[in-house]
């Protein structure tokens, strides 16, 4: 079952044949069937479902990260106040390798789901 466009390009490939001579036969056959094997790749893409869209892990809303990391900020201050007071440069050092600690956790614990 031939479409009119096929029906058309092979009346205008005969057409090309008659006109050329049989020296470029060869070539107006490989052109046509380069024209048909194109169809049938666009044809068969076209019948394929749309792919269903990508998830990137980490890229997603998280709102539960968001959270964290305010929390952190926020008892941050006193955390590094107290620690100042009591134990001086080395306790914030701690105290803030500790709050960092957390949140890389809770990021590598998103991104491993």
């Amino acid at each position: 079952m031939a479409t009119d466009e096929v029906r058309k390009d092979l009346r205008a490939a005969v057409a090309a044949r008659q006109e050329l001579g049989p020296e470029y036969e060869n070539e107006i056959i490989d052109s046509f069937l380069e024209k048909l094997d194109a169809r049938d790749v666009q044809r068969r893409v076209g019948s394929l479902p749309e792919p269903a869209p990508r998830r990137h892990p980490g890229r997603e809303t998280d709102p539960g990260g968001l959270a964290l990391a305010i929390v952190s900020i926020v008892a941050a201050i006193p955390i590094t106040a107290i620690a100042a007071g009591m134990i001086g440069p080395f306790g914030v050092l701690i105290a803030w390798i500790g709050l960092v600690s957390i949140n890389f956790a809770r990021t590598m614990s998103r991104r491993m789901r």
